[in-house]
């Protein structure tokens, strides 16, 4: 009798039609707000290197009622307000990953995790090594550790290069499970001070959130309200801010029950990613990407071991990292990559996930805040070293663009027109009946074009 055979798992596999197109349907969004993203860095670049002074009177002006500490600047409204929106959407991606996406099943969720931590890992070990042999801060460690899909996709519009959905996912999962470690070092290495009342308010306050949700309790002039009340007294508690966001994020139920077409958190996740990507996260970049790109300025992204630490980090570190550890996990879980890609094109994608640029700008500042000029420099490197592994992904993907187009062609291709992808019906009989039927009236209409030329030549070959 012969020993019973294992089946190999396949990576980057064809999806399920419906995390299809709920994917592409979130990734569209992503993609839109990505170049808003792009342009307001660009914007605050222009802006604070030729009108400088009134960049800095802009980012630096205070407003608030201070009698409840939210007396702010500008920067700190878009870096712990705006952020927070992020941060929400950010929890109900997670959540939803975990309940109905790719992590829902432990083994299916292994290769993405351990992806993900390697390549969070790995920087962080880069950074820490160029700051030892340098000598400077091991502060920053966390900053080329995170990874901005709404910049990645950005990027790709602007080369123009389509990536099939199942690397599109991997990316989306990868910045999922960033985003999770992210809001983490920012709760547990970035938490000085804490005001036990103010957090101890702001826990009851989600209880409370958590409480009307599940009572199915329904109304925006309730939420928003208490949302707000949250955030307020996260902010004052010394817990950063966002981690309100995330909290109610993750508190929204993200299964469907019967009958539902969308969960209650899907449903505002559609509502709020347009918020997030079009409005929040471009206006943090605004107000946050604007640093001196002088010559000088420039030199010390590659000479100073801080700076020199994150660039590295976000162009070796995520790239080695994420390819590393996905190489490894698939190999020691029999996983089998996709026969329509190759290794190379995971390497790519790695390289893509180099760009950091809002959540590394963030902790950038909470890293350096006692140190305005080193916080500068660290900007004006997350810039650079995002740009560089723009750069490098975006040769990568290029030299494979013709394939990644043809496979996208492939998983579009509607030829029955109804609505469902061809590669998706290919055991549905129903289907094959629908393009015979097709075939057969197309082959008809042939024919009598066929016989219409016959006899329009042969009286081309009569008689004049």
């Amino acid at each position: 009798m012969s020993a019973p055979t294992h089946r190999r798992s396949i990576f980057l596999g064809r999806m399920p039609l419906p995390e299809r197109n709920f994917i592409t349907d979130a990734l569209r969004t992503e993609t839109v707000g990505g170049v808003l993203l792009l342009t307001a860095a660009v914007a605050a670049l222009i802006w604070a290197n030729t009108l400088g002074g009134s960049y800095r009177a802009v980012t630096g002006f205070h407003l608030g009622p201070a009698s409840l500490g939210l007396d702010l600047s500008v920067q700190h409204w878009a870096a712990n307000g705006l952020l927070a929106v992020f941060f929400f959407v950010a929890g109900i991606e997670l959540k939803r990953e975990l309940v109905a996406g790719e992590l829902r099943e432990p083994r299916a969720a292994a290769l993405p995790v351990i992806a993900a931590v390697c390549g969070m890992a790995t920087p962080a070990v880069v950074y820490f090594l160029v700051n030892s042999l340098g000598g400077g801060s091991l502060q920053g460690w966390a900053v080329p550790t995170a990874t901005d899909i709404a910049f990645a996709l950005a990027v790709l519009a602007v080369i123009g290069t389509s990536l099939p959905a199942a690397l599109r996912a991997f990316l989306l999962t990868l910045a999922v499970v960033d985003d999770l470690f992210a809001i983490l070092i920012i709760a547990v290495f970035f938490t000085s001070k804490i005001n036990f009342l103010a957090l101890g308010l702001a826990v009851a306050g989600l209880a409370l959130f958590y409480v009307l949700l599940r009572k199915g309790v329904r109304g925006w002039y309730l939420y928003v309200p208490l949302a707000v009340a949250i955030w307020a007294l996260m902010e004052n508690s010394g817990v950063h801010a966002t981690i309100a966001g995330v909290a109610m994020g993750l508190m929204l139920r993200c299964h469907r029950h019967e009958g539902e077409k969308l969960s209650p958190g899907e449903r505002i996740e559609h509502l709020v990613r347009p918020l997030s990507a079009g409005l929040a996260v471009p206006l943090f970049a605004l107000f946050s990407a604007g640093v001196s790109l002088s010559s000088g300025a420039l030199r010390d992204v590659f000479t100073r071991p801080e700076t020199l630490g994150v660039v590295l980090g976000l162009i070796v570190g995520k790239a080695v990292g994420i390819f590393g550890g996905t190489w490894c996990t698939a190999r020691f879980t029999r996983a089998e990559l996709n026969p329509d890609l190759k290794w190379p094109d995971v390497f790519a994608v790695a390289s893509l996930a180099g760009i950091g640029f809002t959540v590394s700008l963030l902790i950038g500042e909470l890293a350096f805040a006692d140190s305005p000029a080193l916080a500068a420099e660290i900007k004006a490197s997350v810039l650079v070293g995002s740009l560089l592994a723009a750069v490098l992904a975006g040769v990568l993907l290029k030299i494979r663009n013709a394939k990644y187009k043809k496979l996208c062609e492939d998983e579009e291709r509607d030829e029955d027109q109804d609505g469902i992808p061809d590669v998706y019906e290919l055991d549905n009989p129903a289907y094959h009946l629908r393009m015979a039927a097709i075939l057969e009236a197309k082959a008809a209409e042939h024919r009598r074009l066929a016989e219409l030329a016959s006899g329009a030549h042969a009286g081309d070959d009569g008689p004049a």
